[in-house]
């Protein structure tokens, strides 16, 4: 067993400073990015600066801050595209009651969902609404990834909602 991990051992530092060696004499040909890399990288593989950076933007497509619906709910949210994906996400601003036992963060088709209900609870109905993910915590930034398959004109607010009792904590109308 311990000829097995010494020849193992053996192979993997061939195999290392094999690489080592072409990164020494292949710098010149490459790219100034990948001078410094540990593995060759050929020229085709190395993206230009500005469309890696691109990349990782995102661009808000609509954006609210949320009311109060049972519970005191506040901060901003938005519906972002990054890479052709979509996403929820609530900022730093965001807070809501911590009372619920089974808080989920939902998509609604009405724009006015307190007004679409009746106080005091402002319960939904099943198909008003499509439920993204629970709640991640009750204060602070979060992301909330948006299903390809849910037509976001279809719904035109964001919720925070309790299942367990059907209350609609806080609502924020998305406006482009």
């Amino acid at each position: 067993m311990k000829l097995r991990h010494l020849l193992i051992l053996s192979l993997s530092s061939l195999v290392l400073v094999s690489c080592v060696r072409r990164v020494s004499t292949n710098q010149s040909n490459e790219s100034p990015i990948a001078m410094n890399a540990s593995v060759p990288v050929s020229s085709t593989q190395v993206q230009p600066l500005d469309r890696s950076l691109q990349s990782q933007e995102s661009t808000v497509m609509k954006s609210s801050m949320f009311v109060s619906g049972e519970h005191s709910t506040q901060g901003a949210v938005h519906i972002t595209n990054k890479d052709g994906k979509f996403f929820l996400e609530l900022e730093q601003s965001f807070k809501t009651s911590e009372s619920g036992p089974d808080l989920v963060v939902i998509l609604h088709r009405s724009d006015n969902v307190i007004n679409s209900t009746k106080p005091p609870s402002y319960p939904l109905k099943k198909e008003d609404y499509i439920i993204l993910a629970p709640l991640q915590k009750y204060s602070g930034a979060q992301t909330y990834a948006i299903s390809n398959e849910i037509n976001l004109a279809d719904y035109k607010s964001v919720a925070i909602w309790c299942r367990k009792f059907n209350a609609t904590f806080g609502t924020a109308n998305l406006s482009q």
